[in-house]
Order: structure tokens, then C-alpha cells, then sequence
């Protein structure tokens, strides 16, 4: 079964084209070669080289990728290990990874893949009960890959058999390749091997109303702590260099450069940046830090502490020292909470100099924009009463 949640891309024409991947054997000149199958929402499979999807059926029809192992025959993982089978056992064929293969494409575009499309037509018979509407669902259903069959219903109790027996419906024969599979049923006791009961079906019809109920409370729930998703839009904090304070500073009074000195240790700093960068100099050059500490801007304070030894192990506690700052920021400057806290819960995108500290674009880490939703946490917190 192909795991589309393990997410790769390539880019093509500067777009990025999301993909997944999973293991398959290569044969080639005799030999097995363990390797990744990529499949590209664009369609396009990654097999040693890429291919059309029309292409790579045909490589399946001609063995090259590999459903059926030989024994005694020799096998590789380029880089980990080689051996030979013994006695192989596989339950794939070519028709059934290039089923599997269709649905990754799907499912990476956003599209139902034949699980869905099947439950969909079981949606479309409970509510019209008619046997065309039940022959639909079951052609469905058949066309899922055998393979992803016990997952189609997410319940690995009951797994795919109320879905066998709704689409055989009463006195009808189970869907073919799914004889077996009601021991697997768990709770459904005395569930026949290939005819469908009455009691059987009316199992099925109560197991899919129930679902269809706890689906319709799950989507109307309203979680008591708070919605799941932020209800505010993103807030970008764009590199600026303020050059004094403003009576409506806006978003720009969350720079660590703007001008709100603070007071820490008996040491008092004109930002929080100057605070920050003096306390990453050594503790052994007191001027220094002192200078530093009395830059005339924020980049003048980062560019001499730039030129002086550095503390030692600061690099490890960097975002401890600067949650610090900014609680003393935000408990010294209330008129600057309240911006904070004016944000709401949107995701703070905060731009900088280094990768570490800013978002820039999506290639930074962000730890600014994280720290100041953190800080704005506890602003919130302290104003209900629980801080």
C-alpha cells in the first residue's frame, strides 16, 4: 500500500510538484534491486528514470518493475545489504501497484481516490435503496485495489466487511476475493463465508447509519478548550529598521528592533535586540558588553557583538534568553502587549537576517514569529485569570 503522507517534490517549470514514494523491486539482467517508486501528482513515476504513467504499465507488463520475486534468485539494497530469496512471497501484481499507483495520483491531487468514489455510491444507495444504485457501489467497490480494501472504512475492528456485505446486500453473494474475510469482522458473530443473511444486512445498515451519526456530531463538534484552526489570518512582520517610536506603531512595535527599552538584571537596553545580542557576548568582556549594550542602533549592536568572543553554549540557549526578553518587552511596555495581543491567534511570519530566527519566504525556522505567539499566549492567559 503506497502511504501518501510521506511527501516528497520535485520541481518542474519552477513549480513544486508534490509526490510519495514507496519500495518495489527492480529486475534487471536477472538481479532484484530493492528501490523507491515515486509517483508525482503530475503523473509522472520515478522508477530509475521517469516515466509517463503509460509507461510505466508497460514496465510492469514486462517485469522490469518487479510482483513477482523468483526463488534462489539474488537481491539488493544499494548501499545496505544483499541476498537471496528463499521462499518468496508477494502479494502484488502488476495490476494491482498500477491500481495502487492511480489512487496515489489521485489522492496527491486532491481528487477521490476508489475508496472514496465507492463510499460515495454507498452514500448514493442508503439514500435511494434501489439495485442499480447497490450494483453501482459494488462495481466500486471492486475496483478499489484488494489490497487497500480492509482500510476503506477506517476501522480495523470491523474492517471492509459491513462495506462487503451492504454492496451483496440480503440472500446476495459476497463481492469475489472477499470469502474469508467476516472472521476478521470481529463483533460480527456468525457472519457467513459467502451468503449474505438478513441479520447480516440489517448489522450493515444499522453499522453505516451509526457511522454516517457520529460523522454528522465529529464535524459539528465544537472543541470546549477552543477552535482547532486559527480564526485570525497570517500576520507578516516585515524586516523594518524604525527610527523612533510612534504614537500607532502597528505591527512594527513587535520588531525586536523598535524602540521600548527594557530593564533586565539592573541593566537597562534601548531594545530588545541590544539586550539579546550584549548577553550573547562573553561574560570575561564586561566592555564590550557594555558597548553593545549602548550602540546607537539595533544593527550596530549586532554588528559589534559580531566582532566580540562569544558566550559559550550560547547557540543552545539562544531562545530561552529571548523568550525572556520578550516577556520583559511586553510586562514593561502594556501599550505594546496590547498590539500583541490585538493579533488574536494568527500564525506570527516574522522576517530577519538569519534563517534561524525568521521565516522569510518559508526557508526560515521562524523561532521569532513562534516566541511572540508564545509570549502572546501568556498576554492572554493573564487576562483570564489563569497566567
Amino acid at each position: 500500500m503506497i502511504r501518501s503522507n510521506r511527501t516528497i517534490h520535485r520541481t518542474a517549470d519552477g513549480r513544486r510538484i508534490p509526490g510519495t514514494w514507496r519500495h518495489v523491486f527492480i529486475r534487471n539482467g536477472g538481479d532484484y534491486y530493492l528501490t523507491d517508486l515515486t509517483i508525482y501528482a503530475d503523473g509522472l513515476v520515478d522508477c530509475w528514470e521517469l516515466v509517463t504513467l503509460a509507461e510505466f504499465e508497460r514496465k510492469l507488463a514486462s517485469g522490469w518493475v518487479a510482483t513477482t520475486l523468483e526463488g534462489g534468485a539474488r537481491a539488493s539494497g544499494h548501499e545496505l545489504a544483499s541476498w537471496k530469496f528463499a521462499e518468496p512471497y508477494t502479494w502484488l501484481t502488476p495490476e494491482l501497484l498500477l491500481a495502487e499507483v492511480r489512487d496515489t495520483i489521485a489522492r496527491l491531487n486532491g481528487r477521490p481516490d476508489s475508496t472514496g468514489r465507492c463510499l460515495a455510491l454507498v452514500d448514493v444507495f442508503l439514500a435511494d435503496r434501489t439495485e442499480a444504485n447497490r450494483a453501482a457501489a459494488r462495481t466500486a467497490y471492486l475496483a478499489i485495489p484488494e489490497s487497500q480494501r480492509h482500510y476503506a472504512l477506517g476501522d480495523m475492528d470491523y474492517k471492509d466487511w459491513p462495506l462487503q456485505v451492504l454492496v451483496a446486500g440480503p440472500g446476495g453473494a459476497l463481492p469475489d476475493g472477499s470469502e474469508g474475510d467476516a472472521e476478521a469482522a470481529g463483533d460480527a458473530e456468525g457472519a457467513s463465508a459467502d451468503v449474505v443473511t438478513a441479520e447480516e444486512y440489517e448489522e450493515a445498515v444499522a453499522y453505516f447509519e451509526e457511522r454516517d451519526r457520529w460523522a454528522a456530531e465529529y464535524a459539528a463538534r465544537t472543541p470546549v478548550d477552543g477552535p482547532e484552526q486559527s480564526y485570525g489570518p497570517a500576520l507578516q512582520i516585515y524586516q523594518t529598521f524604525p527610527n523612533g517610536r510612534s504614537e500607532n506603531p502597528g505591527k512594527s512595535a513587535l520588531r525586536n528592533g523598535y524602540p521600548a527599552p527594557i530593564e533586565l538584571d539592573g541593566t537597562a537596553y534601548p531594545t530588545v535586540a541590544h539586550a539579546y545580542w550584549a548577553l550573547s557576548v562573553a561574560g570575561t568582556e564586561p566592555a564590550a558588553r557594555e558597548a553593545v549594550a549602548a550602540a546607537e542602533s539595533a544593527h550596530q549592536a549586532r554588528r559589534l557583538a559580531t566582532a566580540a568572543p562569544r558566550r559559550e553554549g550560547f547557540d543552545g540557549a539562544r531562545t530561552a534568553v529571548m523568550t525572556r526578553l520578550l516577556r520583559a518587552k511586553y510586562a514593561q511596555h502594556p501599550e505594546l502587549a496590547a498590539v500583541l495581543r490585538g493579533t488574536g491567534d494568527a500564525t506570527v511570519l516574522y522576517d530577519d537576517d538569519s534563517d534561524f530566527w525568521g521565516d522569510n519566504g518559508g526557508r526560515g525556522r521562524n523561532w521569532m514569529g513562534r516566541l511572540l505567539e508564545l509570549v502572546r499566549a501568556e498576554l492572554h492567559a493573564e487576562a483570564v485569570g489563569v497566567g
